[in-house]
């Protein structure tokens, strides 16, 4: 080979690579031009989403917020039907609060007919087991007494839910790279669900007394709220070795165990402002079950005056979890109850030297008029002042617990024969009407819906 014939083919070989260099710089630089181009797109529609996801779950909070018609609610949930049911206007306000919204500044779509429930703004039942909606158009509110958690998640006519969808139609996303195949816009949808629980806060000033229930005493063996069953919280000599309740000074902690509850920290709280701070489900709470002779006597005054122990005196407290029916002195806080306090017996049944002796007769028109150590003569629709009646406190007292339905840890009815009439106690029964709705969803089922709701979806 000579010398240049060799340069040729060098020259020749090297423009070949020049060529071939050229064009996959050509290729490179056209896909990577093509994917900027659909990173912006990307991009583009990524923020677009989140800006109708904002839109959906803003519409589907506002909804929720109002899905039920209460007394103290704002005027733009704009009631409609009786307090408690449920609001069929709440669906002009999660569409309106969802309109409100923009996505890249134009309004996003919402499709809805006013006056119906369907299409994109519904309000129905949320599932935590089966994690779905149904639409449902009742107005008609559940009862939450009686039933389970369970069987409330089941029942799609527990109307605790909005549903809401927000859309990109009649103004797609537009494109970019995507025009080179056709495509002009994207239309883009986001949806959100928010649920109204159970009451998972109290706020302050709710709970009326310093006293914490247990939530194993609120349910029955199949785990349901059950308030047609009286309970009474009984003295530290409790023969039936179980937990009702005990006494709290309010005070939560996130991160350790407050200090227990003592006498000092409750009396101030008897018959006063309520809880000074809010209380929350979730956090430890401390309580104490001993006898606290001095917050008794307070309480039992204060019971007097508000009822003259012819009335049920009605309060809101703290639930807590007691693990092997005990108290202890930092417990769990798992949700709000409303109960009615029936009586109070603030004395020593059985001592023959006392008023309360359970063998002791007067008529209850002129002898000692339901003095707190005998046994009650008059509550609520309950009269024992009728002349026929038997005049002795076991009597009394039995035909008392029958009606109430109080009852001793082990389901019989808590007559004088069962150690039902005990001294220094307190005799309660959860109660069984409307209840307003109050703090934060969260909490377990103990016939109080909440009045703030969550997204779930």
């Amino acid at each position: 080979m000579n010398r240049q014939s060799g340069f040729i083919s060098f020259y020749a070989r090297h423009k070949n690579q020049r060529g071939a260099t050229i064009l996959v710089v050509t290729i490179a630089m056209t896909a990577l031009i093509g994917f900027t181009a659909l990173a912006i797109d990307v991009s583009n529609l990524y923020v677009a989403r989140n800006e109708l996801q904002n839109a959906s779950d803003a519409g589907a909070l506002a909804g929720t917020r109002c899905l039920y018609n209460t007394s103290d609610s704002p005027s733009a949930c704009n009631y409609s039907g009786a307090v408690g049911d449920v609001n069929t206007n709440t669906n002009q306000i999660a569409f309106d609060v969802a309109r409100a919204n923009r996505s890249q500044k134009i309004p996003v779509d919402v499709n809805w007919a006013v006056g119906t429930n369907g299409a994109d703004v519904q309000r129905g039942h949320w599932s935590f087991t089966t994690r779905t909606f149904t639409p449902n158009d009742s107005t008609i509110p559940a009862e939450l007494w009686n039933v389970s958690v369970a069987e409330l998640d089941a029942d799609t006519n527990f109307i605790n839910a909005v549903k809401v969808t927000a859309r990109r139609q009649a103004t797609p996303v537009a494109a970019f790279f995507a025009q080179i195949f056709g495509t002009t816009g994207f239309e883009v949808a986001a949806e959100a669900v928010a649920w109204i629980g159970y009451a998972a806060t109290i706020n302050p000033g709710d709970a009326y007394q310093p006293i914490a229930l247990c939530k194993q005493k609120l349910l029955n063996d199949q785990d349901e709220y059950s308030c047609n069953v009286g309970r009474f919280i009984p003295s530290s000599d409790n023969p039936f070795n179980s937990e009702t309740g005990g006494w709290t000074n309010f005070e939560q902690s996130p991160d350790s165990c407050p200090d227990a509850a003592n006498a000092n920290d409750v009396v101030p709280l008897v018959c006063a402002d309520g809880n000074p701070h809010p209380l929350e489900a979730g956090l430890q709470l401390s309580v104490n079950n001993g006898q606290m002779q001095n917050v008794f006597q307070d309480l039992t005054d204060c019971w007097t005056a508000a009822t003259d122990r012819t009335t049920a005196w009605n309060m809101t407290l703290p639930v807590v979890d007691c693990v092997d029916n005990n108290i202890a002195p930092c417990s769990e806080m798992v949700g709000a109850v409303n109960v009615n306090v029936i009586w109070i017996q603030n004395g020593q049944p059985g001592d023959s030297g006392e008023l309360g002796s359970p063998t002791r007769t007067f008529d209850c028109t002129t002898g000692v008029d339901n003095n707190d150590k005998n046994a009650p003569c008059q509550m609520e629709d309950w009269d024992y002042t009728q002349a026929e009646y038997p005049t002795d406190n076991i009597s009394r007292w039995n035909s008392f617990a029958t009606h109430f339905n109080l009852q001793v840890p082990n389901g019989e009815i808590a007559t004088w024969e069962k150690g039902g009439w005990r001294q220094k106690t307190i005799y309660f029964k959860p109660d069984c009407t409307y209840h307003e709705p109050t703090g934060n969803s969260g909490g377990e089922n103990f016939g109080i819906l909440a009045k703030y709701p969550r997204l779930v979806q």
